[in-house]
């Protein structure tokens, strides 16, 4: 019985598979050779029970069945592993385990699985960052409204919208470089960090499963790795999930039927109501912004997860079986679902085109204002001029222009000819051609 959507709604196969059950198994096996092959090679164990329990460490020996089926008798998931891998290992299996705590396995292999799990994310941001780029490049002439508040503000360009969401997504792929160096560390140092029942060997042996698995110690720990860690990787996996839902967002309202200026490619067969026949919803990037709001909830039990009684309690154990895996796989598929989105997205530059030339000049008060102001005028009385004129504007229904051309002290400046130039969005854009070729050589 399926009861979780990521088993049959959301999440791609890779990922999933990195943080499926017998994956989390694969990873911890890995854990127990390395320990075994330091063993052997600091001269505690014969070598022949390294190499026999790093041919056992894998699930075609040990397989999650049998684990479970050991851990319904001992309670003790850590241990049911430890005792199904010692049972596949014959005499050798006496010395599986040897010297380590549970957290010094699940920790290590929680490091390597977040570590191949955030490979997959930077796939991801790379491949969206490169469909922003391309629409930056193809659209940096496109001249739009800009808008704050909601409102019309000044024009701007297609492109350089696009310009900015890939320079975030290129500063989430160095965040992400950060977080592989925040969550590349292991311990092999005992229930209390001290590495006491390693003996005298300890810190060679922690070093030689590190360097086995290609992990940096922690140095010191306690029971468990620092959760101050996972707090950066979750709080990193929330910031990507937080960019993403702000540009679902944009594209819906710009989607919206009173702008129109974009929309989400919509294929042959696709339904969009059940019972409004002409309905055409933004719904790839609807599911975005709900799935986003899913992954930044996941930050309050990260963070509550570093709060330990003394040396370690088990209270993190629980509801990082839920945050980790969610958290990835959710990221990777709305940073999948996002460049979707972007790379087929539907841009209606004339579109575009129309909604400057229904502002009625408005969005180019400033420009007017900045050229009497060059002209002599002061800046604040330009301004107060400007507020004015635009105000009648709103108020009769007319063009800005309308306004302008009959104000004295305005035409005592400016010739309706400067008057009709300033008011033409296709010179009030100012370097956002050059801010776009900018960008796109800054990111590749």
């Amino acid at each position: 019985m399926n009861v979780c959507p990521l088993d049959f709604r959301y999440g791609r196969e890779e990922i999933k598979k990195i943080f499926s059950e017998e994956a989390r198994l694969s990873y911890q096996l890995k854990v127990e050779a390395a320990l075994a092959k330091a063993h052997a090679a600091v001269g505690n164990i014969a070598e022949k029970h390294a190499k026999k329990i790093a041919e056992k460490a894998n699930v075609k020996y040990v397989n999650v069945e049998r684990v479970r089926e050991i851990e319904k008798e001992i309670h003790h998931d850590v241990m049911a592993m430890v005792k199904a891998l010692a049972e596949v290992c014959g005499e050798s299996g006496k010395y599986v385990h040897l010297g380590a705590t549970s957290y010094d396995i699940v920790d290590s292999a929680n490091a390597l699985q977040m570590r191949d799990g955030l490979d997959i994310i930077e796939n991801g941001i790379v491949a969206l960052k490169k469909s922003l780029a391309s629409l930056a490049e193809k659209y940096k002439d496109a001249i739009m409204l800009g808008r704050t508040h909601g409102q019309h503000a000044l024009p701007i360009t297609f492109g350089l919208k696009m310009a900015v969401f890939a320079s975030e997504m290129e500063r989430h792929r160095k965040r992400i470089q950060q977080c592989k160096e925040e969550i590349c560390v292991g311990k092999m140092s005992g229930a209390v960090g001290s590495g006491a029942a390693m003996g005298e060997k300890f810190f060679e042996i922690q070093e030689k499963v590190m360097n086995e698995l290609g992990l940096k110690a922690e140095i010191p720990s306690t029971q468990i790795v620092g959760r101050d860690r996972y707090i950066f990787v979750i709080s990193t996996l929330s910031n990507i999930a937080t960019s993403l839902e702000k540009f679902a967002t944009e594209v819906r309202n710009l989607q919206r039927n009173e702008i129109g200026e974009v929309a989400e490619a919509f294929e042959k067969k696709q339904v969009g109501s059940s019972t409004m026949p002409h309905k055409r919803n933004p719904i790839t990037c609807e599911q975005i912004c709900g799935l986003a709001r899913i992954i930044r909830s996941m930050l309050l039990p990260a963070w509550e997860n570093a709060i330990q009684w003394h040396e370690r309690d088990l209270c993190n154990s629980s509801s990082e079986r839920f945050i980790i895996p969610h958290a990835f796989i959710l990221t990777d598929w709305i940073l999948f679902q996002m460049e979707k989105v972007f790379s087929s997205l539907e841009v209606y530059p004339e579109k575009m085109r129309e909604n400057v030339e229904k502002s009625k000049g408005l969005p180019l008060a400033e420009a007017v204002m900045m050229l009497l102001v060059k002209k002599g005028m002061n800046r604040q009385e330009a301004h107060e001029i400007l507020r004015i004129s635009s105000l009648e504007a709103i108020r009769k229904g007319k063009h800005l222009r309308e306004i302008l051309t009959k104000n004295e002290k305005i035409l005592s400046l400016l010739t309706k000819k400067e008057i009709e130039d300033a008011l033409n969005a296709d010179n009030y854009i100012g370097e956002a051609k050059k801010l776009v070729e900018m960008t796109l050589k800054n990111i590749k």
